[in-house]
């Protein structure tokens, strides 16, 4: 499957790499901005989000899907950004091809392997609950109240709803599509098997963002990466929950530019 994706601009390869919360949308902010900085911008949606349909029989690694889509774009090397999942997949794609990253960005990144602590499991369980009881609006607001920061705007929490909704709504229909062709309840697809990597592998200068009112397990996370990757800088937001891009897009922008500017080859 080839994720759908954006493309823009001129210049070394930036790949903007989605929240599980959100889709390719939560990019637009940065999207022209680092196009007009001097960058080849590519943006994606996952399987099951923005316009990318869900998969509910095969199992599969986001990792991968980035590496074929990359492929296919014919880029070699490219820097890679990355929010809450879609840091994770960052990691994880950085530390098995880093031959092929530049650069990392991470904004309040998530960890393959990592163990969710109490509030983690608590979300989870809570979100689980509400899904199972048909209450798609008490799941999104769950979500908008847990990875929003207290900054956000009324705009921008809207905009948040739009994203995870959609993507509870084309996750389900994906799965009891599923559950249909096969007369039968089916389980959702697993993810691939863990595949172990190391943290040092990951040649790429690397940028640690955490946020000061983000869930305590993403903090740990970061100071997990920024400690296991040689040369990572780390920088935590006092403003930020868990998605600052969209909390203070101009912000971010200006950090990501400030970051890219200071690669080799710039």
């Amino acid at each position: 499957m080839t994720l759908v994706h954006d493309v823009t601009g001129r210049g070394p390869a930036v790949v903007l790499l989605h929240s599980s919360v959100c889709d390719r949308r939560m990019w637009d902010a940065q999207w022209k901005v680092l196009a007009e900085a001097g960058h080849h911008v590519v943006r994606c949606d996952f399987r099951g989000y923005g316009e990318t349909p869900a998969e509910e029989v095969r199992a599969y690694e986001d990792a991968d899907d980035v590496l074929a889509l990359l492929d296919g774009l014919g880029v070699k090397r490219a820097t890679l950004v990355g929010a809450s999942h879609g840091g994770e997949v960052a990691v994880e794609f950085a530390a098995r091809h880093p031959e092929r990253v530049n650069g990392l960005v991470l904004l309040c990144a998530g960890l393959p392997g990592y163990e969710p602590g109490p509030a983690l499991k608590d979300f989870g369980a809570r979100e689980d609950a509400l899904l199972e009881a048909d209450d798609l609006d008490g799941a999104v607001e769950l979500n908008v109240a847990t990875w929003l920061g207290p900054e956000a705007d009324e705009p921008t929490r809207e905009r948040v709803r739009a994203m995870q909704r959609h993507a509870f709504e084309v996750q389900l229909a994906a799965h009891y599509a599923a559950q249909a062709a096969a007369a039968a309840p089916v389980e959702a697809a697993e993810a691939a098997p863990e595949r172990p990597f190391d943290l040092t592998a990951v040649e790429a200068r690397t940028l640690v963002v955490t946020g000061a009112h983000d869930v305590d397990d993403f903090r740990t996370m970061g100071t997990l990466i920024a400690d296991g990757i040689s040369g990572a800088h780390r920088v935590e937001l006092p403003w930020a929950g868990h998605l600052p891009s969209l909390e203070r897009p101009d912000e971010v922008s200006a950090l990501l530019t400030g970051f890219l500017s200071g690669l080799p080859g710039r």
